[in-house]
C-alpha cells in the first residue's frame, strides 16, 4: 500500500502540524485565503540549496551567513535535526517539508522555508524506479505585496531510472499546478538533469509553462557528466542578481537569486522566454 503524501509544518511555539494535499488542484482557481505578503516591498531574495542532509561541517555557517537574509529557503535532501528545525523556526515563519525519506531518528525531503505563512501547500512525491526510494516536492502559495500571489515550487527530481518516463511523471502534477495559477511563479532545486534527455524533458517543461531559466555568470553550479543539477526557473518577475556560492559545506552549491517584483505579467505561457539547449 503506497505511503500517504504529506507536508510537516514547523513554527515556532506550535505543535508540528501534517499537512495533505488539496482535494483537487482546480482549488489554485478558486480565492484563496489572505495572508500578511513576503516582507520587502520590491526585492525577493532566494536561496536554492540540495543540504546533503547536513552531513558535511560548517552547513549551519552558510545558512545562518547567506540565508537569513533571504525570504524563501528552498532546500533539498534537507533532514529534520534539531539544528536545522531550530534555525528553521528561529528565523522563519514557517517551514514546510515533505517527508521523502524516513530514518531511525529524522525524515528527509525538500524544506522550504519562507518568511509569511503560505496560503496555499500542495505536497508531492514521486518513487524512483529502480532503487524504489522517494523523491519530493513541494508547491507553496504566498502573497506579495504588489498584490499578486507567488507560487513557489521546491523540487528533488527522481535520480536513477531509465529513460525519462518517470522523470517526466514527476513534472506533470507540477505542470498542472502552475497551470492553475494566474500569478508569477519561481521553480527551484535539484533536477537530476545529468543526461541530454532529462535536460530535454527540462527544458519543454519549462517552455510549456512559460517558465525562464536563471542564468548564473560565474556558473559554479554541481554537474554531473558535464550538466548542471540546479536550476532556477520563473515566470513574471524580473531577475536583479544571480550568483552561486562555493562550499565545501555540501556536495551542492547554494544558488542565491534576487527577484523584482513587477505590476504587470512579463509573460505568458504562450509567449516563453527560453533560451534552446545546447549539445
Amino acid at each position: 500500500m503506497p505511503k500517504k503524501t504529506y507536508a510537516v509544518r514547523y513554527v515556532a511555539g506550535q505543535p508540528v502540524e501534517r499537512i495533505f494535499p488539496p482535494l483537487a488542484s482546480g482549488q489554485l482557481g478558486q480565492a484563496l485565503p489572505p495572508g500578511e505578503p513576503l516582507p520587502g516591498s520590491c526585492i525577493l531574495r532566494v536561496m536554492v540549496w540540495n543540504i546533503f542532509k547536513q552531513q558535511r561541517a560548517n552547513w549551519l555557517s552558510v545558512l545562518q551567513g547567506f540565508g537569513k537574509d533571504a525570504q524563501l529557503v528552498l532546500l533539498q535532501e534537507a533532514q529534520t535535526t534539531p539544528e536545522l528545525v531550530r534555525f528553521a523556526t528561529s528565523h522563519y515563519l514557517a517551514a514546510d517539508q515533505v517527508p521523502a525519506l524516513i530514518f531511525p531518528q529524522h525524515q528527509s525531503g525538500v524544506m522550504t522555508l519562507s518568511a509569511a505563512h503560505p496560503v496555499y501547500c500542495c505536497p508531492l512525491r514521486e518513487r524512483e524506479p529502480l532503487l524504489r526510494l522517494a523523491k519530493s516536492a513541494l508547491v507553496t502559495v504566498y502573497p506579495i505585496h504588489n498584490g499578486q500571489l507567488l507560487m513557489v515550487v521546491n523540487i528533488h527530481a527522481v535520480n536513477f531510472s531509465l529513460g525519462i518516463d518517470v522523470y517526466s511523471k514527476q513534472l506533470d502534477p507540477i505542470g498542472e499546478q502552475i497551470r492553475n495559477h494566474s500569478g508569477p511563479v519561481i521553480m527551484a532545486g535539484d533536477f537530476n538533469a545529468w543526461s541530454r534527455q532529462r535536460m530535454l524533458a527540462l527544458y519543454r517543461f519549462a517552455e510549456r509553462m512559460g517558465l525562464g531559466e536563471v542564468r548564473f555568470v560565474d556558473d559554479q553550479r554541481r554537474r554531473a557528466f558535464g550538466r548542471p543539477l540546479d536550476f532556477v526557473f520563473y515566470r513574471d518577475m524580473n531577475v536583479c542578481e544571480a550568483s552561486v556560492l562555493v562550499t565545501e559545506a555540501s556536495d551542492h552549491n547554494p544558488l542565491l537569486v534576487e527577484f523584482e517584483h513587477t505590476t504587470r505579467r512579463v509573460r505568458t505561457p504562450a509567449e516563453p522566454k527560453i533560451v534552446g539547449i545546447g549539445t
